[in-house]
């Protein structure tokens, strides 16, 4: 008898400390790779590794965007690498998984394009060879939701083909936005500076874009 009430008493204590826990953690909402706005972790642990570019124009994209570099193809984003008031310039098919289809626009600008029907490796020797100094890949625009949109990392497919540009992936509804307002507005290209020193900037400062959730 003694015995069961023993276990009683520890079930009920294991219950109520696991509600307080449950109360007292922080509550972060999904998005944005779940960047901790709120449990104290510094900026540059948050983006550890990840990069960010800002639009200029249009103005109804004018925020600050993370994204992925490439894990182990491509050029490095270094100091060696960046576009000041470059175009970012969606590929026609927007795949990129065949020749691309607007090269005049694509070459010497920025390519963007969206995830699926072949890799990553393939789709920015594509952008490469149409004269892209870069590519953003993005989720695609008919599979993004809210389970999906999260940043993905770009691995080599071993297809050892030569690609020797800067890669990287942007969040799924980014993307969607960026590609929806550009149609919109009859754009073929909006205006942007590749990569953005967000480093010493505090999370609650950085002008994310207001679909981005923390």
């Amino acid at each position: 008898m003694p015995s069961t009430i023993f276990l009683n008493v520890k079930k009920c204590i294991h219950l109520f400390v696991c509600i307080l826990f449950s109360f007292l953690m922080p509550k972060v909402s999904s998005g944005a790779n779940d960047l901790h706005f709120y449990d104290g972790a510094s900026t540059a642990d948050i983006i550890a590794g990840d990069i960010f570019f800002e639009i200029l124009d249009p103005p109804e994209l004018r925020y600050s965007y993370r994204i992925r570099p490439a894990k182990d193809f491509g050029t490095p984003f270094n100091g060696s690498i960046h576009f000041e008031k470059a175009r970012l310039v969606p590929t026609v098919p927007l795949h990129s998984c065949a020749d691309v289809m607007n090269p005049d626009e694509i070459f010497g600008n920025i390519a963007l394009s969206e995830r699926g029907e072949c890799s990553f490796v393939f789709k920015t020797l594509k952008a490469q060879q149409a004269g892209a100094q870069a590519i953003i890949i993005t989720e695609s625009v008919d599979k993004w939701d809210d389970a999906l949109d999260h940043l993905i990392e770009m691995v080599d497919d071993k297809m050892e083909l030569d690609v020797n540009i800067p890669a990287a992936f942007l969040l799924g509804r980014s993307g969607a936005t960026i590609l929806r307002t550009l149609k919109r507005l009859h754009k073929r290209y909006a205006l942007v500076n590749l990569p953005i020193n967000m480093t010493h900037v505090p999370l609650g400062k950085m002008n994310q874009p207001p679909w981005i959730s923390w």
